[in-house]
């Protein structure tokens, strides 16, 4: 869908980077700039930086950069018109959505088509729940028995599915959608005769079923969940969307969208098994609850979590058998550096019944004076099956000291070895005796996987070291570097109008209209300021980090971006004042491209130098030499303009 130039700059005018990143992570302000552990890889030491100066951001360890907009598309995996929508919602800047029956599904790509119909999908099941008797008598009574109002329905997209083979296949078709892409989104079932190959017959995936829409955390519905009302023991009980383009379980949460700011006011995540948990939660007002979706929690959830809060509290239910089997949810929280809190319900008790029980604000009261740390929860959970036997013991505490091995945080894990050893009556050396062999026998797995690297630091064996990893880059020759600092001046400082009233790029593409570049980015980065120039277009910034190749992106954002700045203080409280690069632009760029004409010269003399070792004829060689006479000439002159501009 085309989106005018005019809405699309009123976005950009609105965007706040830091607000937009403060949506998925937590920023924290040093300076300058924003630091937070980067959303994009597993990290524990911050290494991603937000410079809201400069409209970027960078991590130093991945590699990933960008602005605004690129982050949202990273983050989420949008289109760039996707992103913009997303930004347009967030600045309440409304982009028309056109009709479905004028919408090209064949110049859109496969993800915004998806998002189209799982939309579409959305719409109908809430119309049919509405609006249909089938699904005002079955669908709406079983909402409202739950005790849904009719504004948490409609807060979570809540349908119904018809009792019909090819109720909502028939409707879509009929609206213009491709089977093929209905297929893609896990709507409808393809189904060939065993007998016949052209045969082939399309239904409903979901029939009969109240229906839970799937939101991702900008709100798009990725997928849906749906239960069956009726007894039929040939059907499961809860029937979920397949995994798609846009739909991958393990990464998501159900109620995600509805629950992160509630999430990041509380400062802590409820997290429950079941879609009625979730909505139950939210409708009794305790909103900061998401569910795992009867699926195992993977690495991939917690961090999603994580964005938001470090903060975790598990409510299981009274399935003794279900909690022993989800333990290892709790290590996988650890070792991502967050805190976890436990809360079990009487037997027959989930986190839905039982607010419906109780009500929200005594459901609170009790999740207060009920929840455990980890430390006390596998205690009491273990501990009454080792009475008499000290070697059951003696496996429940090595399996705590497993999971405080977990815990990245020092501090942290002293606390806990005290509280083990006291609940357990057991030494804290001991514990710690324990700790040190799992953590070495860690080391010396890891020691088969990768060779300790040259010149250690002195702390590298303490199991809490852990070094900030940054990209690393091969060392530039002296003309990539001048070619490098060229680009880096112009993305920097593009329109800055010079003495001579041209612009800082105007001037550098006269200046090195006849240089060849030899580093191929830098050449290609030369050659879009030049065809954006001819097109009328400022080649600034925000050309360059908003660029489709990855690699462009990220060397603008390195040539923007810096780790370090000096601190105002200097100036402030000790009054010594810093010359600041745009304050000398026009002598820095004028040296600088002195030196690269020189350094095109010096190569240009080494060639020479290699065609004459290759005995040519006589008339090549005083051609030779007579470029050679020329090109020093201009060399000595390089070097003496060089030589006025330092001297200045």
């Amino acid at each position: 869908m085309a989106v005018s130039k005019e809405i699309l700059d009123k976005i950009n005018e609105s965007i706040d980077i830091v607000e937009v990143i403060g949506d998925f992570v937590t920023l924290k302000k040093k300076g300058h700039y924003y630091s937070a552990c980067c959303p994009f890889h597993n990290e524990k030491t911050p290494s991603f930086a937000v410079t809201p100066a400069k409209g970027i951001y960078k991590c130093f360890g991945c590699g990933k950069a960008g602005d605004a907009i690129r982050f949202v598309m990273d983050i989420e995996g949008l289109s760039y018109i996707e992103a913009m929508k997303y930004l347009g919602k967030k600045y309440g800047i409304d982009i028309p959505e056109g009709p479905t029956k004028d919408i090209d599904f064949h110049k859109q790509n496969e993800r915004e088509s998806l998002l189209i119909i799982l939309q579409y999908a959305k719409n109908y099941f809430q119309k049919i729940l509405q609006e249909h008797d089938e699904g005002q008598s079955i669908g709406y009574s079983y909402f409202k028995e739950r005790g849904f109002s009719d504004s948490t329905i409609k807060k979570f997209d809540l349908g119904y599915s018809l009792e019909e083979w090819e109720g909502l296949f028939k409707q879509a078709v009929k609206e213009g959608f491709s089977i093929e892409m209905l297929e893609k989104a896990g709507l409808v079932v393809r189904k060939e005769n065993a007998n016949d190959k052209n045969s082939v017959r399309h239904y409903d995936r979901f029939r009969a079923r109240v229906i839970f829409p799937i939101h991702n955390v900008t709100g798009k519905v990725i997928a849906f969940g749906a239960r069956i009302l009726k007894t039929d023991k040939s059907q499961p009980k809860y029937l979920n969307s397949p995994e798609t383009e846009v739909y991958h379980k393990s990464k998501i949460l159900y109620g995600i969208y509805q629950a992160k700011q509630s999430i990041r006011q509380e400062d802590n995540c409820f997290l429950v098994e079941g879609y009625t948990d979730v909505i139950s939660l939210h409708q009794a007002g305790i909103e900061n609850a998401v569910a795992s979706s009867g699926t195992s929690l993977t690495e991939d959830q917690v961090r999603l979590i994580s964005r938001y809060t470090i903060n975790i509290t598990i409510l299981y239910d009274g399935d003794i058998a279900g909690i022993k089997a989800s333990m290892r949810g709790i290590d996988m929280i650890l070792e991502q550096g967050m805190n976890v809190n436990v809360v079990t319900f009487p037997d027959s008790e989930d986190p839905d019944s039982y607010v419906r029980k109780l009500g929200g604000e005594e459901f609170k009261k009790y999740i207060k004076a009920s929840k455990k740390d980890f430390i006390s929860f596998k205690t009491a959970l273990f501990l009454k099956e080792t009475e008499g036997d000290p070697v059951k013991k003696a496996g429940v505490i090595r399996e705590i000291v497993e999971s405080i091995s977990k815990i990245p945080d020092a501090i942290k894990r002293a606390v806990f070895f005290k509280q083990c050893s006291a609940l357990m009556e057991i030494e804290e050396q001991t514990l710690i005796s324990e700790y040190n062999k799992i953590v070495l026998k860690k080391n010396q797995e890891k020691k088969h996987e990768d060779a300790p690297p040259p010149d250690l630091p002195p702390d590298f064996f303490n199991p809490d070291y852990e070094p900030v990893q940054e990209e690393k880059k091969p060392e530039l020759t002296s003309i990539e570097a001048h070619e490098r600092e060229i680009l880096r001046l112009i993305i920097n400082y593009a329109p800055v109008k010079l003495e001579e009233s041209k612009r800082l790029y105007e001037y550098v593409l006269e200046q090195v209209e006849d240089i060849d570049f030899h580093t191929d980015i830098y050449r290609r980065m030369l050659e879009m300021v030049k065809s954006e120039h001819d097109n009328g277009n400022l080649p600034d910034k925000g050309f360059f980090i908003q660029h489709n190749d990855e690699k462009i992106r990220n060397e603008a954002v390195d040539m923007l971006v810096s780790k370090y700045d000096y601190s105002p203080n200097w100036e402030k409280k000790f009054k010594i004042f810093i010359t600041k690069e745009e304050d000398n632009l026009a002598e820095i760029i004028y040296s600088c491209v002195l030196k690269l004409k020189k350094l095109n010269v010096m190569f240009l003399l080494e060639q020479n130098k290699e065609q004459l070792k290759n005995n040519p004829s006589e008339e090549e060689q005083i051609r030779l030499m007579m470029i050679y006479t020329n090109l020093k000439k201009v060399d000595m002159e390089l070097a003496k303009m060089i030589g006025n501009v330092i001297s200045k």
